[in-house]
């Protein structure tokens, strides 16, 4: 007598079927990890993209569903709901020039997907990330360890490819860390940073050191020069796919990760980024590292220029509702 059992498959939601969007639903299909749905406004777009990838899976030897869709109920039941929606940023704009407009997108979009899936852990990545997580957050009213922002293991990756670069290694052989916001003032960590166990200050001197983190905190905006017509979308669909599956495999991997904060680092009630150990259940703990006056201070500056634009949003959004 045959028997059949019903498997459930994890999902993974996707609100923005941009090119981050898209490249994110083809790295976690790709990578086995979980069914896909992409959700977007534009009728007609997700579902191509979908069947797109679809028909790839027999090349790329994969069994998951990617399901395109102009409908939140079609997301129901998700484990983790990653939101990408809002506008790119163009060459001469800064992340925070994209605020008016995305803070109205993340917060209508955290809102519908909560109602179907409230269960769900949230990563938000659009711009600008720490204040759109920190919308997130409240729309939502979920715990600080169940939503969070992508933006320090992409900046910490880009500095690491800078490094690399820089030496001529194997980038693989880079570790880095990257705190604060997603932006101008984020603060690159350079006395944590090594090279296969090598401290990076005993192979570079200081000058090239600054040189390096300058180019990180403008990463970015280099890569928006360059193209003219958008911004970067191949890392930072790494990025979060490396933070989708430390979720769904339950690696409680160490990284840095935009949080909502309450009195770590001596900060309270605003979101950026501080090492997290990131498991199943979404931020297990926050890692209190040992910092030096400088980067302490730059840690505050730059949590003081997101709490400004926070203030600023929720003006927004007051006025718009």
């Amino acid at each position: 007598m045959s028997s059949s059992i019903l498997c459930h498959l994890p999902r993974v939601t996707i609100i923005g079927a941009g090119r981050v969007g898209s490249t994110l639903a083809q790295r976690i299909a790709e990578k086995n990890l979980a069914d896909v749905i992409l959700l977007d406004i534009l009728e007609g777009m997700p579902q191509g993209l979908a069947l797109d990838l679809m028909e790839a899976r027999g090349i790329e030897i994969h069994n998951r569903q990617i399901i395109g869709t102009n409908n939140y109920a079609d997301t129901a039941g998700s484990e983790i709901v990653v939101i990408t929606a809002g506008l790119p940023r163009k060459p001469g704009m800064s992340r925070d020039d994209l605020l008016r407009t995305n803070a109205k997108i993340v917060v209508e979009a955290a809102k519908n997907a909560i109602a179907h899936s409230p269960n769900a852990i949230f990563i938000v990545v659009t711009n600008p990330l720490d204040v759109m997580t920190y919308l997130a957050w409240q729309a939502t009213g979920l715990s600080r360890s169940r939503i969070m922002g992508m933006a320090g293991v992409l900046d910490s990756a880009r500095f690491e490819t800078f490094i690399a670069l820089e030496l001529g290694v194997l980038p693989a052989d880079v570790k880095a860390m990257v705190l604060g916001s997603h932006g101008d003032l984020m603060v690159p960590l350079s006395h944590y940073a090594t090279v296969n166990g090598i401290p990076l200050t005993e192979l570079l001197d200081a000058a090239t050191i600054e040189r390096l983190i300058e180019r990180t905190r403008n990463g970015g905006a280099e890569i928006v020069e360059l193209m003219q017509t958008g911004g970067a979308f191949f890392a930072p669909a790494s990025a979060t796919s490396l933070m989708v599956e430390s979720i769904l495999l339950n690696q409680s991997r160490l990284l840095p990760i935009a949080t909502y904060l309450q009195g770590e680092y001596g900060l309270n009630d605003v979101v950026i980024g501080v090492p997290c150990r990131l498991g199943c259940a979404g931020i297990e703990s926050i890692v209190e590292l040992n910092l030096s006056d400088s980067e302490h201070e730059a840690l505050q500056t730059s949590a003081k220029s997101v709490r400004k634009n926070i203030e600023r949003s929720q003006e927004i959004l007051a006025a718009q509702s």
